[in-house]
This record gives C-alpha cells, structure tokens and sequence, in this order.
C-alpha cells in the first residue's frame, strides 16, 4: 500500500474516531445532571462511593468532548490517543465491575482502535500537529 493511502487511512480512522469520541461528551453536556445520576444508579451495587461515582461521570463527558476534538484535529494526537485508551480502561474496569460485559466488548474495540492509532502514529501527517511541526522546524546551515 503506498504511503499516501496510509497517511489517508490513518487520518479516516483517526478522524471517524474523533467525530464518535466528540459526540458521546457533547450530547450528554447539556444534561450532565441526569447523565450522571443514571451512572451513579448502575453503580450503587459495587463498592464504588456514589460521590467519586458522579464526579466521574461528569468529568467523561467533558473528557470526551475534548478528546474527540482534539482527535478531529490532530492536534495533541499522541496525547489525545494516550488519555482516550486511559479513559477505555477506566470504562472497563467500571462495566466489568457491574457486569455489563457486551459494553465491555464494544469499549474494547474502541481501547483497540486508540492503540492501532497510536501504534502507526507515523501516518498521522494530515493533522495539525503536522502542520505545526513543519512550521515550527529549527533552522539549519543548509535552509
């Protein structure tokens, strides 16, 4: 596969993430309230305190929304992919724990989109942060 289609694929996928990370947070931010007293009521059977419970369930959202931007963009990409599968790994942990486990399977397939993206970030060149990085090269004796 050339280059050029690699560098394409990887900001398709980078970018199809992105859009799904980025509404998961939006739409729950206007009713961040409601969202988060449905999380606290699938938690209240675990060992979990229903106060970190509810700040956790806000803060995904914000989380979430700013991690699919930033994925949009390419901006931050690294970190962005580091924090997303962090994030994937906490929703694990928290879906085991109540024993939802086909969301487990789906978070698992999101934690394995997170990794492929960040395991080839090598193609990741339609992105602001290339662009940047292009911009903000150190000069040299021969440019």
């Amino acid at each position: 596969m050339p280059t050029s289609d690699r560098k394409l694929a990887y900001f398709l996928l980078r970018f199809t993430l992105g859009v799904s990370i980025f509404f998961h947070g939006v739409t729950r931010l206007p009713h961040l309230g409601t969202f988060a007293n449905t999380i606290v009521k699938q938690f209240t059977h675990t060992p979990l305190p229903a106060f970190l419970v509810r700040q956790f369930a806000i803060s995904v959202a914000i989380e979430e929304a700013v991690i699919g931007f930033l994925l949009i963009a390419g901006c931050w990409t690294r970190w962005a992919l580091i924090i997303g599968i962090l994030a994937m790994a906490f929703f694990i942990f928290g879906n085991s724990l109540i024993a939802d486990f086909p969301t487990v399977a789906i978070d698992l397939t999101y934690a394995a989109i997170y990794a492929a993206l960040l395991a080839t970030l090598e193609y990741n060149s339609i992105s602001v942060d290339n662009a940047v990085s292009k911009r903000c090269k150190p000069m040299t004796e021969n440019s």
